[in-house]
């Protein structure tokens, strides 16, 4: 009996950039998982990088860690909340990859001492990644970031067009985001952006199939119309891509606005109809909440949220759970000179981060919060100087800090270990993926997880140094989380406090709304009863 033919789907976007293609391809995938169909994702990225792993957050955000350790875009991370569909290293592919997989091949000799081209040699190499993907699934939905023009969007663009006529016109299925802007001063939704932006795709020999228009309300019939007469494409095939309140919305305006049904028309798929009632609840949960909170995040990236994206959806996710709505206040911990402004909120969570900036902020969030029985959750960084502010000013080791901000410290409390001191390159000193730890019984880390052993994404350098294990603990530092050799400290507490953890690893990366992380839900659960006892 022969297999049914995988079904591909293309979301390219046009215009501007950040319109919106990874919650709309997230969207995409939720739709038709609840018609019951399998579903993974590729995101297609033109920077020359190999990885986003050493760009800055503020140009690029988020980097979102894969159980098998690959440092990828944030969008995947929207693919992985959004889905069941879990993502690694074959999910993301750059231009660097690419280039580098060609130019490997042609030293090596591969291409017989041939031209090495960008047609077919680059154009293969991205089908060939792409048809790794799709492996064992019936639909893959690729995101090619950038803008339809960008020169470095060009190659992926000719290789998804070449995909159609490799597998067949029924099996493919191109949707473009464009951006229709409502011009105030003229009371009009205006379609000239949108129609440019097909008419670029065009050139490049794509046609879109259906069009998400990007826009703050609904597209009234008569503008639908128009784009779909001058885009060449059916009017119900023109979606309204609208703002919403919560992003977990996405999907079911696009359903209501018709879009897994036309999906499948255009890809000649039968399921049923789509169970898309959890997704209603959550909405419904999302926009009536039994009270409100606030969490203050210090970190040194707040001037770009996006740095800080899977937090501060796990922090929603934990409101979730909780029946509250979480409201994020940001402080720069560069700025951070009058603590009394963390008096305020319910919770404080200190994130991750790489450097010397904006540590004595951190540091200074940490020790407040344990000093004046604020909710605490450390990650990462939040972990290591929470216990850079119990070395000093606890346990009595004067000037403790991390060999990262000075290699000179009387007491290195964090440090790289003996064995990584030897590696020169970047992210080779890096513990990048899934892990596992052990939970020691009796402790709110246990309390949270339900359970003695658990697995959770990492990414950083420096760790807690072994050499302090014991004095920090005789002076009431709990470890509460290890490694199963017990060599390394994953999660670290204090008992009489209200609620204090902070942990090595990343919990926000394995954190859904319909599965919030047991850390979330337990920091957010402490936050709401301090709300609620301060009235």
């Amino acid at each position: 009996m022969a297999s049914r033919p995988i079904k591909y789907i293309f979301v390219t976007g046009g215009v501007l950039s950040s319109l919106g293609k990874g919650l709309a391809s997230a969207s995409i995938g939720a739709l038709l998982e609840a018609r019951g169909l399998t579903i993974t994702f590729l995101k297609l990225d033109p920077y020359l990088n190999i990885d986003p792993g050493t760009m800055n957050p503020f140009q690029h955000g988020e980097v979102y860690v894969t159980g098998d350790g690959a440092e990828t875009d944030l969008d995947l991370g929207h693919y992985e909340r959004f889905t069941h569909a879990r993502m690694g290293k074959v999910n993301n592919v750059t231009a660097g990859q690419i280039y580098d997989a060609v130019l490997g091949k042609e030293r090596r000799g591969d291409y017989l001492g041939g031209t090495v081209q960008v047609i077919p040699h680059v154009t293969d190499e991205i089908k060939a990644r792409i048809h790794q993907a799709a492996d064992a699934v019936d639909v893959l939905i690729v995101e090619v970031g950038g803008t339809v023009g960008d020169i470095e969007s060009h190659p992926f663009l000719e290789a998804i067009r070449q995909v159609r006529t490799d597998v067949g016109r029924e099996n493919v299925c191109y949707i473009h985001m464009a951006l229709v802007p409502f011009i105030k001063t003229a009371g009009e939704l205006k379609t000239k952006p949108a129609q440019h932006s097909v008419k670029d795709l065009r050139t490049v020999g794509i046609a879109p199939d259906i069009i998400l228009c990007r826009t703050d309300r609904l597209l009234p019939k008569s503008v639908k119309a128009k784009i779909a007469l001058f885009c060449n494409v059916d009017e119900d095939a023109v979606i309204t891509a609208k703002d919403v309140e919560t992003i977990y919305e996405v999907p079911l305006i696009l359903h209501n606005e018709g879009l897994d049904d036309k999906i499948g028309q255009q890809l000649n798929i039968w399921s049923g109809r789509p169970r898309l009632k959890a997704w209603q609840d959550l909405v419904h949960l999302a926009n009536h909440p039994e009270c409100e909170i606030s969490i203050g995040m210090v970190g040194k990236y707040v001037e770009l949220t996006e740095a800080y994206k899977s937090l501060n959806e796990a922090l929603y996710h934990g409101g979730f759970a909780n029946k509250a709505r979480v409201r994020i206040e940001y402080f720069d911990s560069e700025k951070l000179d009058d603590l009394a402004v963390l008096g305020d909120v319910d919770g404080i969570l200190v994130p991750h981060g790489f450097g010397v900036r904006g540590v004595d902020g951190k540091i200074a969030a940490a020790r407040f919060a344990r000093e004046m029985s604020v909710p605490y959750l450390g990650i990462c960084f939040g972990m290591q100087f929470a216990v850079v502010d119990y070395a000093r000013h606890v346990a009595g080791l004067e000037s403790a800090h991390s060999t990262e901000v000075d290699e000179h410290t009387p007491h290195p409390v964090i440090d790289i270990l003996p064995e990584q001191r030897a590696i020169s390159e970047k992210g080779g000193t890096m513990r990048l993926g899934a892990y596992p730890c052990d939970i020691l019984p009796g402790t709110r880390a246990h309390e949270a997880y339900g359970r003695d052993r658990i697995e959770e994404r990492h990414r950083h350098r420096y760790e807690f140094n072994p050499a302090y294990r014991d004095r920090l603990t005789e002076a009431g530092l709990v470890l509460s989380g290890t490694s199963p050799d017990g060599r390394l400290v994953e999660i670290v507490e204090l008992r009489d406090h209200p609620w204090y953890l902070a942990c090595q690893f990343h919990p926000e990366f394995s954190s859904t709304p319909f599965r919030p992380h047991p850390l979330f839900v337990a920091f957010v659960g402490a936050a709401v009863k301090r709300a609620a006892e301060r009235g």
